[in-house]
């Protein structure tokens, strides 16, 4: 599904407009995406959390030439999905 998809099944569930439902949309991601770059966790309960993490610098090898470089140390968002939406995945 992408975001289109989304939008559309979104708005056919609500009976709201599609224009409204794609900004309805985008202003959650905004939200999400704020706020775990202030390294909050947001969390939806029934369906999971979102948080940071952190990933250390570490040697990697250029699978072109086979030379080593240092892969620099990243942030990384995690997705821990909630025991409901779990249940509904794999009872599908």
């Amino acid at each position: 599904m992408n975001r289109q998809e989304l939008i559309d099944a979104v708005a056919a569930s609500t009976g709201e407009s599609k224009a409204r439902t794609g900004v309805a949309i985008d202003a959650i991601l905004e939200a999400v995406t704020s706020a775990l770059t202030r390294g909050e966790t947001v969390q939806l309960i029934g369906f999971g959390s979102f948080a940071t993490g952190a990933r250390s610098e570490r040697a990697g090898r250029n699978p072109s030439t086979g030379e080593t470089i240092t892969i620099p140390a990243a942030k990384t968002v995690k997705f821990t999905a909630g025991k409901s939406f779990k249940d509904a995945v794999n009872a599908a």
